[in-house]
């Protein structure tokens, strides 16, 4: 019995690395992208895997190399679709956050996600999971205390637009899962964040496997606990 395939898009470092590596040891061919041609940790954990860890060139900010990767990948299926990478760019009031800084992050953490969700999404199996990774910030009924006011609402747009997709392909038997690591220690969670990656990551592939086989959308934390909307 063949293993499972995962594309993981975004797993340099911290999180996506951290995916890559669980389930690499879980016995899955890891397909791991990286942007640029600079050495990274996912470079590291692919030497060492023996062949079950690849390492792709993927700028997600860039359609062109979008479709290029997806036309590399064109004769594989995939069992797993995850789209791990974001960025932020400090908490700024709204209304001092100029257009640029504001575009930059919607494109990255809103709209290049679900451009890759839409190319390769004939390439997973029929039965198989397209994940993306949001967070409790882009909840809209959780928010309290504001702060962060371009990352909650490029994630909050985020989860709008895979809700979007999932009425769209309502008809696809895909599991869709959009999901909160928790508050963790990487550049985005600070130093000070409560969960280390080994605390985080096992529950997050734990709660995506728990799901595998059930068609349509859920907002789960690393937990398999819902994330109110």
């Amino acid at each position: 019995m063949s293993a499972k395939t995962a594309l993981i898009v975004g797993a340099s470092r911290t999180l996506g690395l951290g995916l890559a590596a669980e389930y690499a040891h879980r016995g899955w061919d890891v397909i791991g992208t990286v942007r640029g041609r600079r050495r990274t940790g996912l470079h590291e954990l692919a030497e060492a895997s023996g062949g079950s860890v690849t390492v792709e060139s993927l700028d997600m900010t860039k359609p062109k190399q979008i479709t290029v990767l997806r036309d590399r990948l064109a004769q594989r299926t995939l069992d797993l679709l995850f789209v791990n990478a974001a960025i932020t760019r400090g908490n700024t009031p709204i209304g001092d956050v100029p257009e640029e800084m504001f575009a930059e992050v919607m494109v990255t953490n809103a709209l290049s996600p679900m451009r890759v969700v839409e190319s390769f999404r004939s390439l997973v199996a029929p039965t198989g999971t397209i994940g993306v990774m949001s967070s409790s910030q882009g909840s809209v009924s959780l928010n309290t205390n504001g702060g962060q006011d371009v990352y909650r609402a490029s994630k909050s747009a985020l989860n709008q637009l895979m809700r979007s997709y999932a009425a769209r392909h309502a008809d696809a038997a895909h599991t869709l899962v959009l999901i909160c690591p928790g508050h963790v220690r990487t550049e985005l969670g600070g130093p000070d964040a409560p969960l280390t990656l080994n605390q985080s990551i096992p529950g997050v592939v734990d709660t995506i496997d728990h799901h595998s086989g059930e068609p349509g959308l859920k907002f789960l934390n690393y937990q398999d606990q819902p994330v109110p909307w």
